[in-house]
């Protein structure tokens, strides 16, 4: 591993011999923020002009001395010990020095491992509802009391769960819960049967709440119906974000498959009970989701998952649901209509819904609702109010919010690479992902099905034979099929780049997207696409800090009317950098791979080393100073905490990379 870079705003030493000291919580966590957080926030940070030099030795209970402590991470770390130790309900601590000088890539990989993970599971039962079920998301977004969307008065004052017709023992559980539980305040509601329509999800969006998960039997004898089942359990990414996330639970599980491998398949259970019950691994577990998706990732998960656990007794019959119910959704949602453009062969995210989404803080939508309340001469919150209440009729509006929920189900929310056409797009990352997946189905049958899946009922799309044996050609001719059809409508050779193809102007889009570097992750380019790639791509995203999410050019110039998004230029996300690593390490490129590693593990560490902790979901990749400080759409997660972060918003495989230590001493550090 890379040796972890000095600061020269933060010079950590000590000048004691003592290896630790008990102090009184409270004293000294108020002393300490009265001299070192000189902002207020409730943080020791390089934007303090605090001493940057604590005695801590003066408050020593038992009369130790000269324990000094120096430097914005030592002073963040005593800070944090101290709260937590303060939310452990003790009086006293024991501060070691260890704890305060820990190597911060050691401390961030050992808090994810044993504090953030746990803090980051949810399960749907009676214990964990209370936790799982509240909805940060319009809460916050009605806290703001501007352009409400959705107006929820029955939510302010209940949980609700929505249970799928195909789930009775669930509906019994949530019932017995809610009778026995009254202070709970839990409403259990059925989804109609049959398909759920656009009209019917929008009739609920003043009534929003949790979906139902998968649940597992316990065998308690004699015990009550809510002792005897339990909520599978699963991840959520942190923050305000409390429901389970599709692609955000997949990246999270890289980072989990050593230590909370148990989570890791309760997040694949929980996936294909949504397919057999909701059709697809929705956007999240929310009603105002049961029409949108998000990228598929359920066949990756399952086989990393599988190398895992092979030597279970039941491995291969999970790998054999998670395989089944992934050829379900790619069947009735990803290869069908809408979502299928017959022409190029290729795929399209087109999820079903009307109006403005109502979990967006509706200021968002400003410079959507702008040149509507110039014309009706209304406010914005006004006329947000009456296109979604139908009481104005705009067939703009209608269309720009097509593209805006194609935009959240593509988990690129949002970015100009896709905003206002999204719905019409063949984007390069939805269609590697299916070639993944033709490609995961065939080797998996052909490798532990004796090349013969059988199709069983409760995984049979409709009109299908059930029993029929699939074998793995079938897929294999589906993905070569698919190969061709991104060289053809994807590639772009005189630029040496994948480009999304708009499938209704039958043309190349000219926005780029870190996500051309996929078909290296999927194994879709060939040795001269990927040797064009890294030497004409590569450079539109590579800055300082990492990759950054489009190039400047797609980006373009940020005013008024082009907002900056979190999804552009110059933010960067952890999972487009590992998939990145990965298709240049399957290609050969290991310098490219290694020197990109160290930028992004750099910018995280640098960032958890002098603002107090803090790991968040996006990174400004062009500069290290103030990498964290973004702010777009819903703000960047990860910040919003005091004294300590519990959860941080940990996503792809961070933490195994710090562990392994991949990277090499002299990086090459060449780039923007």
């Amino acid at each position: 591993m890379a040796s972890t870079p000095t600061n020269s705003r933060d010079n950590d030493k000590s000048n004691s011999n003592h290896d630790s000291i008990s102090v009184d919580v409270e004293t000294t966590m108020q002393d300490l923020l009265a001299s070192e957080d000189t902002d207020g926030n409730c943080l020791i940070t390089i934007d303090d002009r605090g001493p940057k030099d604590f005695p801590l030795g003066r408050y020593g209970i038992s009369g130790e001395s000269m324990f000094d402590v120096q430097g914005v991470y030592q002073l963040s770390n005593l800070l944090q010990e101290l709260f937590l130790a303060q939310q452990q309900g003790r009086t006293t601590a024991t501060i070691k020095r260890a704890q305060l000088e820990e190597d911060p890539v050691h401390r961030l990989s050992r808090l994810i491992t044993t504090t953030w993970w746990d803090n980051l599971t949810r399960r749907l039962d009676a214990d964990g509802l209370s936790r799982a079920a509240p909805d940060n998301l319009t809460q916050r977004r009605d806290a703001e009391g501007i352009m409400p969307t959705v107006s929820t008065p029955e939510s302010k004052s209940s949980l609700r769960i929505y249970v799928p017709p195909g789930a009775p023992e669930q509906f019994a559980y949530y019932s017995t819960i809610a009778r026995d539980r009254p202070a709970m305040n839990l409403d259990v509601q059925w989804l109609p049967e049959g398909e759920v329509t656009a009209d019917f999800i929008k009739s609920i969006n003043d009534q929003p709440g949790i979906l139902a998960l998968d649940m597992e039997a316990v065998d308690l004898q004699g015990q009550s119906v809510t002792k005897q089942m339990k909520g599978v359990p699963f991840i959520v990414p942190g923050d305000q974000f409390n429901e389970l996330y599709n692609w955000d639970a997949c990246f999270c599980t890289l980072g989990m498959l050593d230590n909370h491998l148990a989570v890791v398949k309760g997040i694949i259970k929980n996936f294909i009970f949504e397919i057999k019950h909701y059709g697809k691994v929705l956007n999240a577990n929310r009603s105002y989701y049961l029409g949108r998706a998000q990228p598929p990732l359920l066949t990756w998960l399952a086989l990393k998952t599988f190398h895992r656990t092979k030597h279970e007794p039941d491995a291969l019959d999970n790998l054999k649901a998670a395989i089944l119910a992934a050829r379900k959704e790619y069947h009735a949602w990803w290869t069908s209509t809408p979502r299928l453009d017959e022409e190029s062969g290729l795929s399209r995210y087109r999820p079903i819904g009307k109006g403005s989404p109502p979990e967006c803080r509706p200021s968002v939508f400003a410079h959507v609702f702008k040149p509507y309340a110039t014309k009706y001469d209304r406010t914005l919150r006004d006329v947000s109010v009456a296109y979604n209440n139908g009481s104005i009729s705009e067939p703009d509006l209608d269309i720009f919010f097509d593209h805006d929920r194609a935009v959240r189900e593509s988990g690129h929310d949002t970015s100009n690479r896709v905003e206002g056409v999204c719905a019409d797009l063949a984007t390069v990352d939805l269609n590697c992902l299916l070639f993944q997946i033709e490609n995961d189905i065939a080797s998996t049958i052909h490798t532990h099905f004796n090349d013969g899946l059988i199709i069983t009922e409760e995984y049979a799309i409709p009109g299908e034979k059930v029993d029929a044996v699939e074998t793995s050609r079938l897929w294999r001719e589906r993905a070569e099929k698919r190969k061709a059809s991104m060289d053809k409508y994807l590639w772009n050779e005189q630029k040496g780049i994948y480009l999304d193809y708009n499938t209704v102007t039958r043309q190349q889009s000219t926005a780029e997207g870190v996500t051309c570097l996929w078909p290296l992750w999927c194994g879709a380019a060939n040795k001269s696409q990927a040797e064009k790639l890294v030497e004409h791509a590569l450079p539109k995203f590579e800055c300082i800090g990492g990759l950054s999410s489009t190039s400047e050019s797609t980006r373009g110039t940020v005013s008024e009317e082009n907002p900056q998004k979190q999804w552009d230029y110059p933010y960067g996300w952890a999972p487009h950098q590992v998939l990145a690593w990965d298709g240049l390490r399957s290609y050969g490129f290991h310098n490219e791979a290694d020197r990109l590693a160290y930028r992004w593990l750099h910018t995280l560490t640098e960032t958890f080393r002098n603002w107090n902790g803090t790991v968040v979901e996006k990174y400004d990749v062009t500069q290290l100073e103030r990498s964290h400080a973004v702010d777009a759409e819903y703000g960047n997660q990860g910040r919003h905490f005091k004294y300590a972060p519990q959860e941080g918003y940990v996503i792809a495989r961070t933490n195994e990379i710090l562990k392994k230590g991949r990277l090499t001493e002299n990086a090459d550090s060449g780039g923007r």
